[in-house]
């Protein structure tokens, strides 16, 4: 079964969510703050964490950038606010989407199967088989294995900034709007998403590049969106 925590101090809020979440097929793990949740991870096996901003004891952001130093597991925040600096350090500690209450239990649901599918399918490692090994210079990202790689050293990317680099890969030279990239990636219709995929995409430069703000592969077309370079 797939299991997915659930950590906000209200507890109504939370015992909402586990009814969407378990009637759609998914197990349910609570936590109360975030101290809570890093305890609950070390005892399960858990493919997906909605939390929340706002917590006593320790609040969502220094628990998502603990999840960080040893998980991949994709994060979705919570936040009860709407301006885009909590959204945007949500994402820049290491979560890979977020959510704004109150959120209907539609977007809930669309955002979490997303995530899920997208962690399920980069865990699922096949053997190698050469058929889908993408190579742009350096860089080789191996579909097959779900690896990445930059002149021969293996870089670590999360779910959300794998697909956004496949994306690119496939397309080299092709200019995407920060709109395309979203509708692409999530499958959702892209409001304000500008703030979302701009934070991914720093990340991933900064894994895959040796300087980032001087980037060789992932460019900006200033105005227009983001493309991987073609390199001869």
């Amino acid at each position: 079964m797939t299991n997915i925590l659930v950590c906000d101090d209200d507890k109504e809020i939370v015992e909402a969510i586990s009814i969407y979440l378990e009637s759609a097929g998914y197990g349910v793990l609570k936590a109360y703050n975030g101290e809570e949740a890093l305890e609950v991870l070390k005892e399960h096996e858990v493919q997906l964490v909605l939390i929340d901003i706002m917590m006593p004891v320790m609040d969502g952001i220094r628990a998502t950038k603990k999840i960080r130093e040893t998980s991949s597991v994709p994060v979705i925040i919570l936040t009860a606010k709407s301006e885009d600096a909590d959204k945007i350090l949500g994402l820049d500690i290491g979560a890979d989407d977020y959510v704004t209450k109150p959120f209907s239990p539609l977007e809930l649901m669309a955002r979490v199967r997303s995530q899920i599918r997208r962690y399920t399918r980069l865990g699922s490692k096949a053997e190698p088989s050469g058929d889908d090994i993408l190579t742009n210079g350096g860089l080789v990202i191996n579909d097959t294995a779900k690896t990445v790689s930059v002149d021969g050293d293996e870089v670590k990317l999360t779910p959300i900034e794998y697909d956004i680099l496949l994306f690119l890969m496939k397309n080299p030279g092709r200019v995407f709007s920060t709109s395309q990239l979203y509708e692409a990636i999530w499958k959702d219709d892209a409001f304000g998403a500008d703030n979302v995929i701009a934070v991914h995409i720093r990340h991933i430069r900064e894994k895959i590049e040796i300087d980032p703000k001087d980037p060789r592969y992932l460019k900006v077309v200033w105005g227009q969106g983001y493309k991987i370079e073609k390199q001869k």
